[in-house]
């Protein structure tokens, strides 16, 4: 390396979606320069990773990146409906286009070393150096699947949900789909209205009311101040940055999704938590019934929340009916023969596992997992952005990336004016 060409420039920032092109943006503002990296292209895991019938499940008005609040220009005319899978990329392609980031698409980082003062940073298109470096790479860089799928029979064809985009890619017969976050349960969905048997391992995910006492419950709860809660003031933060995302759905205007009813409407056969495979033989643990009310615990828990919210306001809402049980398994099935039961394939939906292999910082604890306050990490011009919980509940996603990447551009700006002086 002592021989390659260094170029230098105050910030470099390391993943072209959202939140990278968001942190430029803010530093542009205050004239700080910065280069963005980007391996595939811009908006890339909206553009390339979703299904055909992918939209999301918050609604539209929630969209606000910096200086681009949804306006019903891009993404559709309804901030109450869910924007779809080309009008998110519309959306994100005009921020792109009004912001016009100093942006390198195709770009491969390979290392992010610490120097004595600031970073060096390896990448396909030469070697950088930097005094800050923002990593905004988000959390899904490699699908999950368990060692066991390897021992899962050849004849049974097998695809993370990374690579699913219609069910046409998927051979006749029934399929296994496992997981019962929000892209499990939407996946299963797509199978149920092409007429497909749909067998689902039900894990531990919580799911959410979509409309309750006439509003989305979205709405009630960002009035009730329920997402600028901040990890620092969060009763439970351990659970809040490890539980998996409550599953509802933006589809046909949107929709809860109540899996007792799915299996009493639509068929689906329903089991607890994958355990094993063994060439044609699954295996589940017997925690159906547990996962079941778990997820209702939680739906009529944000419906507490919100009865109680409008009950201290003194907001006039119509009444809605106490929650009840549409359907309970009568046992446990904790095996199943996949050609008896007519499997022919299996969907991963168990979420991904981010890769930061090639940060050479001390700023990981032991499971590999990145520490921080508000992005700002111990290591002095390292910072991350785009993740869960970095600060409030929209901190990974469109609600919150405004206040998270305006505040780390102060912190950068900060930074670099105590390293000039």
């Amino acid at each position: 390396m002592q021989d390659t060409p260094i170029t230098h420039i105050p910030v470099v920032i390391i993943g072209g979606g959202q939140a990278g092109l968001s942190t430029a943006w803010c530093l542009k503002q205050k004239g700080i320069d910065s280069i963005v990296f980007e391996r595939n292209e811009k908006f890339h895991s909206w553009r390339r990773n979703r299904w055909d019938s992918f939209c999301l499940v918050t609604p539209n008005w929630q969209c606000r990146l910096p200086d681009f609040h949804y306006d019903g220009e891009y993404g559709g005319s309804d901030p109450d409906g869910f924007m779809l899978k080309d009008e998110i990329t519309d959306y994100l392609d005009a921020f792109a286009e009004k912001t016009r980031p100093n942006l390198r698409e195709g770009v491969n980082v390979t290392r992010v070393t610490p120097q004595q003062q600031g970073f060096v940073v390896e990448t396909s298109c030469g070697v950088w150096s930097c005094e800050q470096v923002v990593v905004a790479t988000g959390g899904y860089d490699t699908p999950i699947e368990p060692a066991y799928a390897r021992n899962l029979s050849p004849g049974i064809f097998q695809m993370h949900s990374v690579d699913y985009r219609r069910v046409d890619q998927f051979p006749e017969g029934g399929v296994l789909i496992v997981g019962t976050g929000q892209s499990g349960v939407q996946l299963m969905e797509d199978f149920t209205r092409a007429g497909r048997d749909v067998h689902l391992a039900v894990g531990p995910a919580p799911r959410s009311p979509r409309r309750y006492r006439g509003r989305d419950a979205t709405d009630w709860l960002y009035d009730a101040g329920h997402y600028g809660v901040t990890i620092d003031q969060h009763p439970d933060p351990v659970k809040a940055m490890t539980q998996t995302n409550h599953y509802m759905s933006g589809r046909d205007g949107g929709k809860e999704i109540d899996l007792r009813r799915f299996h009493v409407e639509q068929g689906v056969e329903l089991y607890g938590s994958l355990a094993d495979m063994d060439g044609g033989r699954v295996s589940f643990l017997p925690d159906l019934a547990k996962n079941l009310d778990d997820a209702d615990r939680s739906y009529v828990g944000i419906r507490t929340q919100i009865d109680a919210y409008i009950a201290r306001e003194g907001i006039d809402a119509p009444e809605e009916p106490p929650f009840e049980k549409l359907w309970e398994p009568e046992e446990e099935r904790t095996e199943i023969d996949l050609e008896e039961a007519g499997i022919t394939s299996v969907l991963w939906a168990i979420g991904f596992r981010p890769d930061y292999s090639w940060i050479r910082a001390d700023v990981f604890d032991a499971r590999g997992k990145p520490q921080f306050h508000r992005g700002v990490t111990s290591h002095p011009g390292l910072h991350f952005i785009g993740l869960g919980w970095l600060n409030t509940w929209g901190s990974g996603r469109f609600l919150g990336i405004e206040e998270d990447s305006r505040y780390l551009a102060d912190q950068i700006a900060g930074q670099l004016a105590r390293i000039a002086a």
